[in-house]
């Protein structure tokens, strides 16, 4: 079955526009011809009939039909052409932010994104029509300039000198309407950056009692917006202001060519009416401002399109992982603070050879923050290098800013270092192919965000419902799951949940990881004793996969194999939290 818009995947709108403009645009230059001839038969200088014989009201109304036939199908296939390929605009903007990951959609708020994939991707889609249909703008003034040649020289002369002038007001109203349009849509995007901003914080505003500031943030770029609408408006009430002096002036100076060689006899009534018609259609400017107008609301748009394409997506290779434990190595590792770019793929990742982590806690760092090439730009990891053994449970433990959510994201692969390489069972990870990596890898976070039409959807997602129960049973997520109005089933929307069942769902959706389960604070919401069996079922997974779990809770850590204390962005110490614990600087990680 042919689907809505296929022709115009095979490029078949944009021709379909072409034809009708031309076939519109070629009826209005012969009605103008088609009527002089009719006036002239009325005072008997000329023949009563046409071509074929049709009579030359006969012939006007066939212009006249054909001209809105081409109207009509014009006005169709440019809709379905921008229907179209806004959907593909929209569906290759959305593929590539996924892929592009947090890490290097980074750049980029979310409510900005929004107004990109919405409102920017559709007025991008009118870049083809209106490029098509400008080319067919030309036609009149051309056909008008070539027919007036005909009928006289001078009447050619007297529009040329108009023509001039509208071609000058024409592109002055292109590039200060192009500029407005970006303006608009930039500020655009930065209101929408912060209403999603506030919509997520929505509870905290609520409860700091700043609403009425909070309006106010969001709202200053409202001032901006509307500057930029009003002046895209005067463009636009100029240019208009300027058509209508500059059309009379076209009209009045070819009129009085025209009557000069009307009474040379040079021309007839009929002719002197057909030139009148020409001038009016050949120096009109409504409709190519429109069109123009839409041209630059266009480029506008496909630039802030462009501007994320432009950004590489994150790349996989194509290497297997072999048998192994899960054995997690980090080789000096270097993340940068600020708005860094990742590597390119296949940069230089090496690094030293970690020492054998399990040997005792490592040498015990300054703890003065790691700072870049000396510049005094802190790192958010410098230089990290680790070696942790496959099966274990370790805990990552430092205190705010120490840059274990950081080493957790490079672990999940939600971000690439920007030196060094983290390598899975002695395989960059880098190198493994997407699939590879998601069946390995999981990551569970403080704030899951939970995605799918229902609950075993947000789980599962697309796994066979034995591996969903598998996994909320594991995670305690059953027990408030059964209770739900149709269990499993549940639509998302209709199933309330507090954080901490929010966060054994997003528990239970990681825990399918084949070899390596990454928790970012991901049970801190969780009551006490729901927290200690949901760790106990993590450490004691007898080396079934590697857990990395970043916590601030001391008894998480007690139960780990392995404790990685970082500061400051680099390692302090690495060894058993009973090994740790008479650092009063450890100790002091914890809560009391």
């Amino acid at each position: 079955m042919n689907q809505p818009g296929g022709s115009a995947r095979r490029g078949g709108w944009l021709p379909v526009i072409g034809v009708t403009a031309l076939g519109g645009a070629g009826a209005r230059l012969g009605l103008p011809w088609i009527l002089g001839n009719a006036v002239d038969a009325l005072v008997g200088t000329a023949r009563p009939t046409g071509p074929a014989g049709f009579s030359w009201t006969t012939w006007a109304v066939i212009a006249v039909v054909v001209a809105v036939a081409c109207d009509l199908a014009g006005s169709y296939a440019g809709a379905a052409s921008v229907a179209d390929t806004t959907a593909r605009l929209r569906r290759r903007l959305l593929r590539h932010i996924l892929d592009l990951g947090p890490g290097r959609a980074r750049p980029f708020a979310p409510g900005d994104l929004s107004t990109r994939l919405t409102s920017a991707a559709a007025s991008a889609a009118h870049a083809g029509p209106s490029l098509v249909l400008l080319a067919a703008a030309v036609v009149p003034p051309a056909g008008s300039l070539v027919l007036l040649a005909v009928l006289d020289p001078s009447l050619a002369v007297a529009f040329l000198a108009g023509l001039g002038l509208v071609a000058l007001v024409l592109r002055a109203f292109t590039r200060r309407t192009t500029e407005a349009a970006l303006r608009y849509q930039e500020t655009q995007g930065e209101l929408a950056g912060r209403l999603a901003e506030a919509l997520t914080g929505a509870r905290t505003i609520a409860a700091a009692g700043t609403v009425d500031r909070e309006e106010t943030r969001v709202l200053r770029p409202l001032a901006e917006l509307r500057r930029h609408g009003v002046r895209a408006w005067q463009v636009l009430a100029r240019t208009s202001a300027q058509g209508a002096l500059l059309g009379p002036l076209v009209l009045v100076a070819v009129l009085a060519a025209g009557g000069l060689a009307l009474v040379d006899g040079r021309i007839t009534a009929g002719e002197l009416f057909a030139a009148s018609q020409y001038a009016v259609q050949g120096a009109g400017l409504g409709g190519l401002t429109g069109l123009l107008g839409r041209l630059a609301r266009a480029r506008a748009g496909g630039g802030r399109v462009t501007e994320v394409l432009a950004v590489p997506p994150t790349v996989h290779g194509t290497r297997s992982l072999p048998a192994g434990p899960g054995r997690l190595q980090f080789l000096d590792v270097t993340v940068h603070g600020g708005q860094t770019s990742p590597p390119a793929p296949g940069a230089d990742r090496s690094g030293p050879v970690a020492a054998d982590s399990s040997a005792g806690p490592a040498p015990v760092g300054s703890g003065a923050p790691a700072l870049l090439n000396g510049v005094g730009v802190p790192a958010l990891l410098d230089r990290v290098t680790l070696d942790l053994p496959g099966g274990a449970a370790v805990a990552v433990v430092g205190l705010s800013g120490a840059g274990k959510s950081v080493l957790a994201a490079l672990a999940g692969r939600l971000r690439d270092p920007d030196a060094g390489t983290v390598l899975l069972d002695g395989v960059p990870l880098p190198e493994l192919p997407h699939p590879a990596l998601r069946a390995a890898v999981a990551c569970a976070f403080e704030r899951p965000v939970l995605v799918g039409d229902t609950v075993a959807d947000a789980v599962g997602m697309g796994r066979p419902l034995t591996h969903v129960l598998a996994a909320a049973h594991a995670t305690r997520a059953a027990e408030f799951v059964t209770r739900l109005p149709r269990g499993y089933g549940t639509a998302l929307a209709a199933a309330p949940m507090s954080g901490g069942e929010a966060q054994r769902l997003g528990l239970a959706r990681a825990w399918h990881a084949d070899r390596l389960l990454v928790l970012d604070d991901a049970t801190s919401s969780l009551d006490m004793v729901t927290e200690m069996r949901i760790s106990r079922t993590l450490t004691e997974d007898h080396g079934h996969r590697t857990r990395l779990i970043v916590t601030h809770r001391v008894s998480t850590a007690a139960r780990a194999d392995l404790v990685v204390w970082l500061e400051a962005g680099r390692v302090r110490a690495v060894g058993p939290h009973e090994t740790l614990w008479p650092d009063a600087d450890y100790r002091a990680v914890f809560p009391t």
